[in-house]
């Protein structure tokens, strides 16, 4: 999967993953830890969750609202040298502040894989109950294996994937920002190392940096 979304990993039934992804906004000086968990229900269902928290600024609310998203499967091709499919996202978003209202979400993600090459494209959007504002996203990730050029006939050799994404972030009154995000990921079978740089396309003002590590169970 990419660096800026959660929604295209496959995870098998009654499997787990947990991922703890940090990022600093330099521009507007903040720091943010989103803790997710995808949990497997069946080979076409998964479970996300996600909750960020704010190290700083320390001012205000630092916890963020929990994120409920399933995602089904409606569509799988698989091939000897990688595999389409296609998954439609629903959910809620449920407020950790009695001063904030919930909201309801859905989208879909779609992965296609060949050989050393995965493309995974995903839109959500959210629509605000009472006081919350609508919102929505999207992300375009093209991961490319640059090591091993080739796997091995038995086995599980270590990876290493680079990542080039577009990502889009809109809020009602607001216009969409658009992002390239630039990184690298070191996947292992039961772990994964990430991280990358980002950078606003249009005011060309805003840097972020993205360190994640993600445990299989």
């Amino acid at each position: 999967m990419g660096l800026r979304s959660f929604v295209a990993l496959p995870v098998e039934k009654q499997g787990s993953v947990v991922r703890l992804a940090f990022e600093h906004a330099e521009d507007i000086g903040t720091d943010i830890l989103t803790t997710s968990v995808a949990f497997g229900i069946s080979s076409k269902q998964t479970l996300l969750l996600g909750i960020p928290y704010r190290f700083s600024p320390s001012a205000g609310d630092r916890q963020g609202d929990v994120s409920v998203l399933y995602r089904h499967t409606v569509w799988q091709q698989d091939s000897f040298s990688g595999t389409n499919r296609l998954g439609l996202l629903g959910g809620i978003i449920i407020p950790t502040e009695d001063d904030r209202d919930s909201a309801a979400q859905a989208g879909f993600v779609f992965t296609h894989v060949k050989n050393r090459h995965e493309i995974d494209i995903d839109a959500l959007y959210q629509v605000g109950s009472n006081n919350r504002s609508d919102s929505g996203r999207y992300d375009m990730s093209w991961q490319y294996r640059l090591s091993p050029t080739e796997y091995p006939d038995w086995g599980i050799k270590p990876e290493l994937n680079s990542v080039l994404e577009l990502n889009g972030r809109w809020s009602e009154g607001n216009s969409t920002t658009h992002q390239v995000t630039v990184g690298l990921q070191r996947i292992h079978q039961k772990w994964v190392a990430e991280g990358g740089v980002v950078k606003d396309v249009i005011s060309g003002s805003e840097w972020r940096y993205i360190l994640s590590l993600r445990f299989h169970f």
